[in-house]
C-alpha cells in the first residue's frame, strides 16, 4: 500500500523531550476511529440499498446492486487513505503540519486509479460519474466528522483516562517527578 509506505516521509512535529505513550488513550481513540470507519462504510451501503429500492431515486440515477458494491469498494479505498489525513496528528487536519508531498502524491495517485477503475468498470461494475462524485462528497463530509470526533476525544480524555484511582495514587507516590514532568505525550 503505497500511501502507508510514504508515511515515513510525512511532515511531523518532533518533540524535544522524551515521548511517553499513553496506550489506553491511544487504543481508545484508535478503536473509536475504527468503529466510525465501519459506520461510514455501512452507512454508504444502507444508502445504496435504499437507493435501488426507491423509484424516484432510480429515475434520477439508475443503480444496480453490483454498482452499489462498486460504490462501497470506492468508499473503502478512499476512506482508508483519507483517514490517514485525519489521524496523522492530534490537531485538526486543517492546521499545520500539512502532509508531505510524497504522502499527498501517493494518496492522490491511488485515488485517481480507484476512480478510473470504478468509472470505466475495470474488474467491477462501472459507476456513473455522478455517483462517483456523490461518493466523494460523502467521504469528504465524513472526514470532517471524523476530525471533529478525534478533536473532541482528545479534549475529553486525560492522559490517565481509564486508570484506576489506586494506580494513579501509586504512580504519584512512587514517582513524584511524574507530577511535574514536562515529558511530551504522544496520542
Amino acid at each position: 500500500d503505497v500511501p502507508i509506505m510514504t508515511i515515513a516521509y510525512d511532515h511531523t512535529q518532533v518533540p524535544k523531550e522524551p515521548v511517553r505513550w499513553h496506550m489506553r488513550r491511544l487504543l481508545l481513540i484508535a478503536g473509536f476511529m475504527g468503529l466510525m470507519a465501519v459506520v461510514q462504510t455501512f452507512g454508504l451501503l444502507l444508502i445504496g440499498m435504499k437507493w435501488i429500492s426507491l423509484p424516484d431515486w432510480q429515475a434520477w440515477i439508475a443503480l444496480t446492486q453490483d454498482q452499489v458494491q462498486t460504490a462501497v469498494f470506492l468508499q473503502i479505498v478512499a476512506g482508508g487513505h483519507l483517514l490517514l489525513f485525519v489521524v496523522r496528528s492530534r490537531g485538526s487536519m486543517f492546521r499545520p503540519p500539512y502532509p508531505a508531498v510524497p504522502l499527498l502524491a501517493a494518496v492522490l495517485g491511488t485515488q485517481v486509479l480507484a476512480v478510473l477503475i470504478c468509472g470505466f468498470g475495470w474488474f467491477v461494475a462501472p459507476l456513473p460519474w455522478a455517483v462517483i462524485g456523490l461518493v466523494w462528497l460523502y467521504m469528504l463530509a465524513w472526514m470532517v466528522v471524523l476530525d471533529t470526533t478525534k478533536l473532541a476525544l482528545y479534549r475529553h480524555l486525560r492522559a490517565d483516562a481509564g486508570r484506576p484511582a489506586w494506580y494513579t495514587r501509586f504512580l504519584k507516590e512512587k514517582h513524584p517527578a511524574q507530577q511535574t514532568s514536562s515529558s511530551t505525550s504522544i496520542l
